[in-house]
C-alpha cells in the first residue's frame, strides 16, 4: 500500500512545541525561536505560521517541516516522513515526534512506501523588473531609493507547496535568490554570495543585500564604481574570501552584533594581505546599515513642525520620495576616498 506523506499538514509550530521549543516572541503571524539547529542566545530562527515554513538566518537555510526533520535528525526524506507518520500515530501531546537523533527504528516496524514530493519546497517561477506597488512600498519603508532597487533587484514570482507568491529578489552568483517582502524573508537554492566586479582595488562587503541597498541609498551614486560583495549570510564568508582577498582595501559593513563582529575578525584573519577597515562604528547604536538609514528617516519625518507653509510641506514630501540622507550623514557612512580610486 502506498502512503502519501502528510508532512505539509503538520504545523511546524506544533512540532517544535511538542519538543518543548517555544518562540521567544511572535509578530505578524510569525514566531522567532532560538535555533534548534545550533547554539545561540539571540533568536534568529523564524517560523511563518501561515506558510508553514522555517528559516534560520544564522545558517541561511530554510524550508518545510520535512527539511527541518531531515536537518534535526540527520536522515533522508524517506526516514523523515516515516518518523513524522509514526509521530502522528502516537499521542499528539508527546514531547517528541520521533526517535532521538541517531536512534534506529524498532525492529519489525513497517516501512511505508513513500512517494517523493514532486514539487520542491520553494520553486522560482519567473523574474521581472520591479513594478508591484506592494514591493515598491516595502522597499520604500526600508528607505531604499527606487533607482537603486531597480538596478540590483527583480520582482520574483515563486511557488511554495502549490501556492504562488511574489517578493523582491536579489540574485546570487550561483543562480539562487534572496527573497524579501513585508511578510517573508527567505531564499531559493543554491545558496551563495553575490559579487559585483568593477575591477577596482577597493571592495565594500555586507552581510545582507538590504544593507548593500541602504548604503547605496545613503550615497545615491550615479553608478557603483568600486567592487562589492554581499554574503547573503555570514556562514558564506569563506566563499567570499577568494574574491575579497584580491583587493588591497576591504571596507566591512557587517552587523553590530556578535556574529557581525566575529565575521569582521575572521575577515581580517583570512585576508592578511588586505587592509580591512571595520565601518560598523559609523552606525554604532544600530543593528546594521539599513537600521541606521530607517532610523534617520523616521527621526527626520517625525520632527515637530514649527511652520506649516507650502515650501516646508514640499520639502518633507521630497524627503519621503527621495529617502536620501543629508551630505553630513553620507560623508560619515561612506568609505574614505583613496588617491586614484573613485568610490
Amino acid at each position: 500500500m502506498t502512503v502519501i506523506p502528510h508532512s505539509n499538514r503538520i504545523s511546524i509550530r506544533d512540532f517544535l512545541a511538542r519538543r518543548g521549543i517555544q518562540p521567544k516572541y511572535e509578530r505578524n503571524g510569525c514566531g522567532m525561536y532560538l535555533s534548534p539547529l545550533r547554539e545561540e542566545r539571540t533568536p534568529s530562527f523564524k517560523v511563518d505560521y501561515m506558510r508553514n515554513l522555517w528559516y534560520d538566518f544564522g545558517l541561511g537555510e530554510g524550508g518545510t517541516l520535512l527539511t527541518l526533520v531531515m536537518r534535526l535528525e540527520r536522515c533522508d526524506s524517506r526516514e523523515a516522513v516515516r518518523r513524522l507518520q509514526n509521530g502522528e500515530k502516537r499521542d499528539a501531546g508527546s514531547a517528541s515526534l520521533s526517535p532521538g537523533v541517531g536512534e534506529r527504528p524498532a525492529a519489525g516496524d513497517p516501512l511505508p512506501v513513500v512517494r517523493p514530493a514532486a514539487v520542491p519546497a520553494l520553486r522560482i517561477l519567473s523574474d521581472a523588473p520591479l513594478r508591484h506597488p506592494a514591493l515598491v512600498g516595502y522597499l520604500s519603508s526600508r528607505g531604499i531609493v527606487p533607482s537603486v532597487a531597480a538596478a540590483f533587484c527583480r520582482e520574483v514570482r515563486y511557488e511554495v507547496n502549490g501556492c504562488a507568491f511574489f517578493a523582491v529578489g536579489f540574485r546570487n552568483d550561483a543562480g539562487g535568490w534572496e527573497l524579501r517582502s513585508a511578510r517573508f524573508k527567505g531564499g531559493s537554492s543554491p545558496k551563495h554570495i553575490t559579487t559585483i566586479d568593477n575591477r577596482s582595488d577597493t571592495v565594500i562587503a555586507f552581510e545582507g543585500f538590504m544593507d548593500f541597498l541602504a548604503y547605496l541609498s545613503l550615497k545615491h551614486p550615479e553608478r557603483l564604481r568600486i567592487d562589492a560583495a554581499v554574503l547573503n549570510s555570514v556562514v558564506n564568508l569563506p566563499k567570499a574570501i577568494p574574491f575579497l582577498s584580491r583587493h588591497p582595501v576591504i571596507h566591512a559593513f557587517f552587523d553590530n552584533d556578535e556574529a557581525g563582529r566575529k565575521a569582521t575578525a575572521d575577515l581580517i584573519r583570512l585576508c592578511p594581505l588586505s587592509e580591512v577597515i571595520d565601518q560598523s562604528h559609523f552606525y554604532r547604536g544600530h543593528k546594521d546599515v539599513n537600521d541606521y538609514l530607517t532610523a534617520r528617516i523616521k527621526g527626520r519625518t517625525q520632527k515637530p513642525s514649527t511652520q506649516k507653509n507650502a515650501s516646508e510641506t514640499k520639502a518633507v514630501q521630497t524627503l519621503r520620495n527621495n529617502l536620501q540622507a543629508p551630505k553630513a550623514e553620507i560623508a560619515a557612512i561612506e568609505p574614505p576616498r583613496r588617491k586614484g580610486v573613485k568610490i
